[in-house]
């Protein structure tokens, strides 16, 4: 009965935890800003990409529009497809279902505002606004970590116990292991939030971001943000090393496993297709990220513009792409969108004939 109640949360909470989150954030950061006698500032400043000419304001914001349409339509479309699909109802493509949805949110979260910078002229944004979306940010971003672990997962249990896949890890087992990605980013960022704002911001109030992050908003701070900026650098740490290491091993293991089959290679390059889509996805996600971080442990640094520039790369671009990783290589899901196709066309001849 609990595990029944646990399901029906997770397959909820993707849809009704942002409004809640935004609601209930809000109100927490009006009840600390009323309990603190530091004057603060009212809005943020989105700098955006420093030093661009204005004379490229409007191909960038058409670019960043662009950008956001592919992202929108394309996991719209995933999502869409694999509800109305019934054989895609396996945990594999659930789990790209929860993938997808942080995209999505993401692009919504971060990319409005930026394209409303160079297309408006609009660079303002409240201090609550600013605090939400760098919450959002953020838990976004952990909850798309966490996911890709659970992804992991999958294909560990599918390629090393072939045989109890089925029973180890059905579409609830699915479920509650990406709902707890969900749920724990969630709380664990409402203390990052709430740590930040003990900061007074009195006096600048450039964002040299695209969008608000923990970074650029805590430097901001009349007084040394080493603490807060630490507390939330371990918990960056966490939920990026952890996933990533269980990920490494796992698929480590994954390719130990399918080197000691002794069926054909051509079954072993069949084993190891299975597992493409989601080393890309998980490429695409980890690798620049870890190599920014390796990049200032060394001590090189990046011009501020080339910074903003790489953070956006790596941050907005995946959220695109992945939905084409998910059609084109992926065999069912690209199997079933031929079937839909023949049939439309097919549809189509009918109805001219």
């Amino acid at each position: 009965m609990l595990l029944r109640i646990f399901l029906n949360l997770s397959n909820l909470i993707t849809i009704s935890m942002f409004v809640f989150s935004f609601d209930r954030l809000l109100l927490l950061i009006q009840v600390i800003m009323f309990h603190t006698n530091v004057t603060r500032i009212k809005h943020f400043f989105i700098l955006g990409f420093p030093g661009l000419s204005q004379e490229y304001y409007g191909p960038v914001s058409a670019l960043l529009f662009v950008l956001f349409l592919a992202i929108a339509g394309g996991n719209i479309f995933i999502l869409v497809f694999v509800k109305c699909e019934r054989p895609l109802h396996k945990p594999t493509y659930l789990i790209f279902c929860h993938l997808a949805l942080t995209d999505l949110l993401f692009g919504t979260v971060t990319l409005p505002k930026i394209i409303s910078k160079y297309w408006f002229n609009d660079s303002i944004i409240s201090f609550y606004g600013c605090f939400v979306q760098m919450y959002f940010v953020h838990f976004l971003g952990a909850s798309h970590s966490f996911i890709l672990m659970v992804m992991a997962l999958d294909r560990f249990i599918a390629i090393c116990a072939p045989l109890r896949y089925t029973a180890l890890f059905t579409n609830n087992t699915a479920s509650v292991f990406c709902g707890i990605s969900w749920i724990w980013p969630m709380c664990w960022m409402v203390v990052i939030v709430v740590d930040a704002l003990r900061l007074p911001y009195c006096n600048l109030n450039i964002i040299t971001q695209c969008y608000c992050d923990h970074q650029s908003i805590t430097g901001l701070g009349c007084e040394a943000a080493r603490d807060v900026q630490e507390l939330a650098f371990g918990g960056a740490m966490f939920s990026l090393l952890l996933p990533l290491g269980f990920i490494i091993v796992s698929y480590f293991v994954i390719i130990v496993a399918v080197m000691r089959m002794t069926s054909s290679n051509r079954s072993r390059m069949i084993a190891l297709s299975t597992c493409l889509p989601q080393i890309i996805i998980t490429f695409l996600f980890y690798m620049p990220r870890c190599f920014v971080y390796m990049a200032n442990i060394v001590g090189f640094t990046f011009s501020v513009p080339v910074r903003i520039v790489i953070v956006m790369l790596y941050s907005i671009l995946p959220a695109a792409i992945n939905p084409l990783i998910y059609c084109f290589k992926t065999k069912d899901i690209k199997e079933h969108l031929k079937k839909k196709l023949v049939f439309m066309k097919i549809n189509n001849r009918t109805t001219t004939g």
